[in-house]
């Protein structure tokens, strides 16, 4: 997380991070012999761990999210060899690769880490990390999203 409170910085350190992973990769998730289901649970095991590392924590905004999903795109376009102009859906490639959208993904390891959190004991650091109100004063504007009210959110969605 950035001194700002938001987690520019680590998405798009992570999405580097990914596509390095993904080119040292590209013989193997363009290979033409290797089924495409195969390809994606490669992809997934190898370079979406690799984007997603750390995830859990991120107060996510929306232009967070369009930037991975951007990210994921390209690269599953490219192990299916398929161009943009060609406009298969994103849906059916993800079908094609046997992979689950990764907004989706991120938001299972949100709500891993959040019932973590409550499951911790009431001393324990962690838990009062979550529960701690910075001094100061605010911004004008809008307060931005923090983790606990993305991971609210995300419990409410799921239920």
């Amino acid at each position: 997380m950035s001194v700002d409170g938001d987690a520019d910085a680590a998405v798009e350190a992570r999405i580097r991070i990914g596509w390095n992973k993904f080119r040292q990769l590209v013989p193997l998730l363009t290979n033409r012999d290797m089924s495409l289901s195969r390809r994606g649970r490669m992809y997934s095991c190898c370079v979406r761990s690799s984007m997603l590392h750390g995830s859990e924590t991120w107060p996510v905004r929306k232009e967070n999210e369009v930037v991975l999903q951007q990210a994921e795109m390209r690269m599953m376009r490219w192990m299916c060899n398929v161009k943009v102009k060609d406009r298969v859906p994103s849906k059916e490639l993800r079908e094609r690769l046997v992979i689950d959208d990764i907004m989706l993904i991120l938001q299972q390891n949100r709500l891993e880490w959040y019932g973590h959190v409550l499951r911790k004991e009431g001393n324990d650091w962690v838990k009062k990390c979550m529960e701690y109100e910075v001094e100061g004063s605010r911004p004008k504007g809008r307060p931005k999203r923090t983790w606990i009210e993305v991971a609210q959110k995300d419990a409410k969605h799921v239920i």
